[in-house]
C-alpha cells in the first residue's frame, strides 16, 4: 500500500495592507515636502485661509502679533463708524480726505507691495492672551477693533500680514525696502489715500504691546510684520500719515 501523505498545504501570504500609522508617516512626508519646496509663513497662524490665496503647510509655534493691555482689560473697543461726522474727530489741518471707510488693498510701489486687505477681528481667545496672528496668506488683514482711515477716523488704523520664508511675498518687504519719506495708497471702499511713511522700527515682539504704536492717532496708519532678519524674535512696524495729493 502506498501510504498517504498528510500535512498542511502552504498559503501565500497576502502582502500587508497599509495601516494606520503608515499612512499618517506618508501624510507627513508629503507635507513637509510641500512646505518646503512652496515656502510657509514666519508668522503663526490659526484662522482660516481667505479664497483664493496662495497658502501652504509649515511648522506652528513661530510668533505672533501682541496687542495692547487694554484690550485683554475693557475688551474690544467699538470699530469707528464711516458716518461719524467730521466734528467728532480732532480738528488738524491736513489733506483733505474721503470718508473714513474699511481699508481694501495696500499699493506700496517702493516696498514691491500690492497687497489685498481683508477684515480681521480678535477672537476671544486673542484678547485673553493679548495676541493675534493673520490667517496664512500673502494678504494684508485690517484689524476691525481700531480706526478705519479717512475723514472721522478716530483712531490709528493697524493693517497685519504674514513675512513668507522661501518665498517672495509682499510684507517681507517691509523689513528691507521700507524707508521714511516713501509714499504708500491705502485704496478704501470710498477713495484711495495717499501716505508718507513716518517711520520704520523694529521691536521685540513681547513689548510690541506696551509700544506708542497703539497710540489713538486719528487717520493714521501703521503695518506690521515680522522682521524677516529676526523673524522668531522682532516685528517690523512702519507708521505712516495722509501726505498731501
Amino acid at each position: 500500500m502506498v501510504a498517504k501523505q498528510t500535512g498542511r498545504h502552504e498559503v501565500p501570504k497576502r502582502p500587508r495592507g497599509l495601516n494606520r500609522g503608515d499612512i499618517a508617516i506618508l501624510a507627513c512626508g508629503v507635507l513637509g515636502f510641500l512646505s518646503f519646496t512652496f515656502g510657509g509663513p514666519l508668522l503663526d497662524q490659526h484662522g482660516a485661509a481667505a479664497p483664493g490665496t496662495i497658502t501652504a503647510d509649515y511648522s506652528s509655534g513661530t510668533s505672533s502679533i501682541q496687542l495692547p493691555l487694554p484690550l485683554a482689560v475693557s475688551g474690544l473697543p467699538a470699530a469707528p463708524s464711516a458716518s461719524v461726522p467730521a466734528a467728532a474727530a480732532p480738528v488738524a489741518s491736513g489733506p483733505v480726505l474721503p470718508e473714513a471707510s474699511a481699508p481694501q488693498r495696500i499699493v506700496y510701489p517702493k516696498a514691491a507691495m500690492d497687497s489685498a486687505v481683508h477684515p480681521l477681528a480678535p477672537d476671544s481667545s486673542a484678547v485673553e492672551s493679548q495676541t493675534i496672528v493673520p490667517p496664512t496668506t500673502m494678504d494684508g488683514y485690517w484689524l476691525t477693533p481700531f480706526g478705519t482711515p479717512g475723514n472721522g477716523s478716530g483712531n490709528t488704523t493697524y493693517i497685519i500680514g504674514h513675512s513668507w520664508e522661501g518665498r517672495d511675498a509682499p510684507f517681507n518687504h517691509l523689513s528691507s525696502a521700507a524707508v521714511v519719506g516713501d509714499t504708500f495708497d491705502v485704496v478704501t471702499e470710498t477713495g484711495t489715500i495717499p501716505y508718507r511713511v513716518d517711520s520704520v522700527t523694529t521691536y521685540l515682539k513681547d513689548s510690541l504691546k506696551d509700544s506708542p504704536i497703539w497710540d489713538m492717532v486719528p487717520s493714521r496708519v501703521v503695518l506690521i510684520s515680522c522682521y524677516t532678519e529676526d523673524p522668531w524674535g522682532k516685528n517690523v512696524v512702519v507708521s505712516a500719515s495722509p501726505a498731501a495729493g
